[in-house]
């Protein structure tokens, strides 16, 4: 299975860590092959800190999507609305079994020279 890297600001790193936040959002739908998130802490951490699997995908109106995860969005309605301001469609990652790293990793670590705006796919 495939692996994506996803770029998150450390504020809503540390929520997926605490556990108030089981969904990650974008506006966009990663390939059906991929299984795993492998979490990059943007600035100022700038590291990987762990890896989530995807126990399921949310797709739909971004009402829906909100109404459905909003109880451990780890995020605000008004940060959520913003975010999908004229979209049609949102997308949530359920995410499951949170592995933190010991040691965060470099993104060299992983063959990566750069962080990805959003996301990048991982072998």
């Amino acid at each position: 299975m495939l692996q994506m890297l996803l770029s998150i600001n450390p504020e809503y790193v540390d929520r997926i860590v605490s556990g108030e936040k089981l969904y990650e959002y974008r506006k966009f739908r990663c390939r059906e092959d991929v299984n795993k998130i492998i979490i990059y802490a943007t600035s100022p951490r700038k590291m990987v800190i762990g890896e989530v699997k995807i126990a399921g995908i949310i797709e739909d109106t971004p009402a829906r999507v909100w109404e459905q995860t909003k109880d451990h969005s780890g995020i605000t309605y008004d940060f959520f609305k913003k975010y999908y301001e004229g979209k049609e469609k949102a997308v949530a990652y359920q995410l499951s079994d949170l592995l933190v790293y010991e040691r965060p990793k470099r993104l060299s670590d992983l063959g990566v020279s750069s962080a990805p705006q959003s996301y990048r796919y991982i072998l």
